[in-house]
């Protein structure tokens, strides 16, 4: 029997193909949903808020629960850095999931199209990996889910002025929401790269 390639073993260790065929079907869903709202009476382009919400918000929770490790270890006795790995191994998800929202919410960029899903997947997916920091891998979607439930009912899509807070409900081009969101995105990969995700219930 051949054996298994060292990256091959690696991404099944830490459950990379099913955390891919998951994104791969949240976009999907994402595209149906899309294209159902706008087959609804008084269809408006803000009717898709709760697709580039919660559409992000899944793929944050299937990247946040893929960044746990079973030989948390070995990795930190290891000879070579493991901070370059474990950012590969965040941001291949994470711009995987970015592209395929970006294609299943296609839209004017100043409406909530296509930016705003990218946006709020890379915000959201920064939020999930600094929360595999603090409480585990298997619990990093809960911070996101918690923001993401509470800021739509707080401040409405119309709602102007709120955009460094309140980025997940901005339509696509607002600059403070860009910002903020990015900002998240590399805070938190940042803190996982040199971190690693916290070990324990949460974690493994």
């Amino acid at each position: 029997m051949r054996p298994l390639s060292p990256l091959l073993l690696y991404s099944r260790s830490r459950g990379l193909p099913g955390a891919f065929a998951a994104l791969a079907g949240t976009a999907a869903v994402a595209a149906w949903a899309a294209r159902w709202l706008e087959t609804a009476p008084g269809y408006g382009p803000s009717d898709r808020l709760p697709v580039v919400v919660l559409g992000p918000l899944l793929a944050a929770a299937v990247v946040g629960t893929c960044l746990r490790t079973p030989s948390d270890e070995l990795d930190r006795t290891a000879v070579r850095a493991w901070w370059p790995r474990r950012l590969a191994h965040l941001l291949v998800p994470a711009a995987l999931a970015a592209l395929l929202l970006a294609l299943a919410v296609p839209g004017h960029p100043a409406e909530f199209g296509a930016p705003a899903a990218v946006r709020n997947t890379l915000g959201l997916v920064g939020a999930a990996a600094a929360s595999a920091v603090l409480v585990g891998a298997r619990l990093s979607w809960l911070p996101p889910a918690l923001y993401a439930g509470a800021v739509p009912l707080a401040a409405p899509a119309g709602a102007g002025g709120a955009d460094w807070w309140a980025w997940v409900t901005r339509p696509g081009p607002q600059g403070g929401a860009w910002t903020v969101a990015g900002a998240v995105f590399v805070a938190g990969a940042a803190l996982y790269a040199w971190r690693g995700a916290r070990r324990g219930a949460g974690g493994r």
